[in-house]
């Protein structure tokens, strides 16, 4: 199915056709696990060229990791919602070959307002980082 055929399929969620069109998600091998209003899953294996000059996953792979789910569990019905602020805290390092895990959950909504926290994890569930995400609805739909 083409990208235009696979979006404009008003039996298919929101999400998923904002994922079919999203190129930076598809070029880091980011795999969509659950994509419900509120709450999203995502996973990333780690290459080594997401690392940095310490051999650890660069922060910025692991912020957009956290931001995708984020994208996804806010992006609940067929209005365009982006993110209005976000903050992560590293907790543990990773490495290129591990597998990191990032859900997202709705914490609060109101009006065009949301709070999602996204929590990433490595392959045996150690807690690699938190994030907050802000969302903003739009007027604009899909």
């Amino acid at each position: 199915m083409g990208e235009n055929e696979f979006a404009s399929d008003p039996a298919l969620p929101p999400n998923r056709a904002m994922m079919q069109r999203d190129r930076a998600s598809a070029s880091l091998g980011l795999v969509v696990e659950r994509d419900d209003p509120g709450h999203a899953v995502v996973s990333m294996p780690v290459r080594d060229d997401m690392t940095n000059g310490f051999r650890i996953t660069h922060g910025g792979f692991v912020f957009a990791l956290a931001d995708t789910a984020f994208a996804i569990a806010c992006n609940e019905d067929d209005r365009v919602t982006v993110a209005a602020g976000a903050d992560i805290a590293f907790l543990k390092p990773t490495t290129a070959g591990q597998t990191l895990t990032a859900t997202a959950v709705r914490r609060a909504r109101s009006g065009r307002s949301g709070i999602y926290d996204v929590t990433v994890v490595d392959e045996i569930g150690d807690v690699v980082a938190e994030f907050r995400g802000r969302s903003r609805t739009t007027s604009q739909t899909l």
